[in-house]
């Protein structure tokens, strides 16, 4: 069976930051999965390569041109 996931590029790629040490600092972004939109506008699907581990928060941001085209190589 095929999923959305592999017929369509992301609607979010998901990071885990971890917080900088000064205020000018933007911590570290990693890219841990990505997530799409359910057919019925009523969730998402969230695929995580890596789970984090320890402090942080996982960001979901809207892919730039660049990496939806490298997802969709992959």
């Amino acid at each position: 069976m095929t999923t959305q996931t592999e017929k369509t590029p992301p609607t979010f790629i998901a990071y885990h930051v971890r917080d900088g040490e000064t205020e000018k600092d933007s911590g570290f972004w990693t890219r841990i999965g990505a997530a799409w939109k359910h057919k019925d506008g009523e969730g998402l699907t969230l695929d995580l390569d890596l789970v984090p581990v320890g402090t942080g928060r996982i960001v979901l941001r809207t892919p730039k041109a660049k990496t939806a085209v490298a997802d969709q190589a992959a």
